[in-house]
């Protein structure tokens, strides 16, 4: 039977390792970027397993907005690095640093 801290526990492994991602890799963008989703999917587990615990629905609408803001960071995200990737030729993040108007 898996409890409450069966899946609190998981989310938190997945919330560390995105927290980890992140600062190890400096370089890549598109990785930062899975690492943020994964961040995100983490939260939503834990609103789903309080959601599920408690008997509540509030987690779970919750998780629908996340999801929605999830989408629309990465659909707008990868466009930004389309065009970025088109111009510089490179979406390494220590060459982006010299962004100008």
């Amino acid at each position: 039977m898996l409890t409450l801290a069966h899946f609190l526990t998981l989310g938190a492994i997945l919330f560390c390792l995105s927290v980890a991602g992140i600062f190890l890799n400096r370089k890549n963008v598109i990785i930062l970027l899975m690492c943020i989703e994964l961040m995100l999917l983490a939260v939503n587990m834990n609103f789903v397993a309080f959601a599920r615990f408690l008997g509540s629905l509030d987690g779970q609408i919750f998780v629908f907005f996340i999801l929605t803001v999830a989408a629309a960071e990465a659909a707008i995200g990868l466009a930004i690095l389309v065009v970025l990737f088109r111009n510089r030729g490179t979406i390494n993040v220590t060459d982006l640093d010299e962004l100008k108007g």
